[in-house]
């Protein structure tokens, strides 16, 4: 009898059915995060995206395949890459409303140039380095003159459009052979599937801005200034410094984005992008970034314009849509999003 007191106690065995007490501590995490300003609008836009895209593969045949869904980082990397320069800009509670502009002028400057000779290798840095100029421009008023970010981008807005006609008011053809190449590369994966260069270009940008944000002091600076600037004044933190870089980066990702649209269309055309920023800032917050800034995922906005993207799709599939319901589509998801943050940060006070 001692012996069998004295006999060690064999330790419950793990993998069994979860208790009542850890099914419910699962699914306060899960209310948790999906209560959360910080993740549940992501959750919400990744699950939304899911849907629409099983919905689109059950309706249409052909819809659910590899490359479908390769041709919707294809037709929206000039936007992914947008998207991710509005996404540093909103996460300190700014706007931009100039990205547009930008990318006409990047393309007007691109054709022109091209046109007169110019080689790529020295065009596209040209432009990445006057649009970055530019971003330091709307930058520095917002700073160093208290302009509100709403009116000193629309003023950049009315600039870079304004010289988008100064260069020519009709559309200009790009025929070098550079870029002609790059327009119609394929770059095979295998199954019959295949990207372009500028998705990889799209990945990439993407792939800087999530290390940028998560693992660098000035994308730490970036998530305080939303959540509050004096805040991080009283941290120690560089903001103006850093409120003026979120615009550079804004500025550096239009033209990029200009360039990668050139690629798409090979012209340039004074009245390209119209609408655009609106678009950019659609994605965004449908990708869970908070407009006063603070709450926001690279990744978020990534699928915030894949969910655009799919839109547009399944409009294309049905065929006897207007390309207007895109717009339709796209204002009621923002309307929707943007109330699903006020309740969630209203939740959080």
């Amino acid at each position: 009898m001692t012996k069998l007191l004295d006999a060690p106690q064999r330790p419950a065995r793990s993998g069994g059915p979860a208790g009542p007490a850890q099914r419910q501590g699962l699914a306060r995490s899960i209310r948790s995060l999906l209560t959360s300003p910080k993740y549940g609008p992501v959750i919400v836009t990744a699950v939304l995206f899911v849907a629409v895209f099983v919905i689109g593969g059950v309706r249409y045949r052909g819809f659910f395949s590899g490359q479908v869904f390769l041709n919707l980082l294809v037709d929206n990397s000039y936007l992914i890459v947008l998207a991710v320069g509005m996404t540093f800009v909103i996460l300190t509670g700014g706007i931009d409303l100039s990205v547009g502009a930008v990318v006409a002028l990047s393309g007007m400057i691109a054709a022109s140039l091209l046109q007169s000779g110019w080689s790529p290798g020295v065009v596209i840095p040209l432009i990445l380095v006057l649009t970055s100029v530019l971003g330091l421009l709307v930058g520095l008023m917002i700073h160093v003159f208290k302009v509100q970010p709403f009116i000193a981008t629309l003023a950049a807005m009315f600039l870079a459009r304004g010289l988008c006609y100064v260069i020519s008011q009709n559309s200009i053809s790009i025929t070098d052979e550079t870029f002609v190449q790059l327009a119609v590369a394929r770059i095979p994966l295998g199954g019959g599937m295949s990207i372009t260069p500028s998705v990889i270009i799209a990945v990439v940008v993407v792939a800087v801005a999530v290390w940028v944000l998560h693992a660098t002091r000035f994308g730490r600076t970036v998530y305080a200034i939303g959540g509050g600037e004096q805040s991080g004044l009283l941290m120690g933190l560089p903001v103006a410094r850093t409120k003026v870089l979120v615009y550079v980066i804004s500025g550096f990702c239009s033209g990029l984005a200009g360039v990668l649209f050139t690629f798409y269309t090979l012209s340039g055309y004074p009245l390209t992008a119209i609408g655009t920023e609106l678009d950019a800032i659609a994605a965004v917050v449908i990708g869970g970034t908070l407009l006063t800034g603070g709450y926001g995922f690279v990744l978020g906005s990534v699928l915030g314009v894949l969910v655009l993207g799919v839109i547009q799709t399944i409009i294309t599939f049905e065929g006897t849509l207007s390309s207007w319901w895109t717009k339709i589509f796209i204002g009621a998801l923002l309307l929707v999003f943007i109330i699903l943050q006020k309740v969630l940060t209203a939740r959080r006070r």
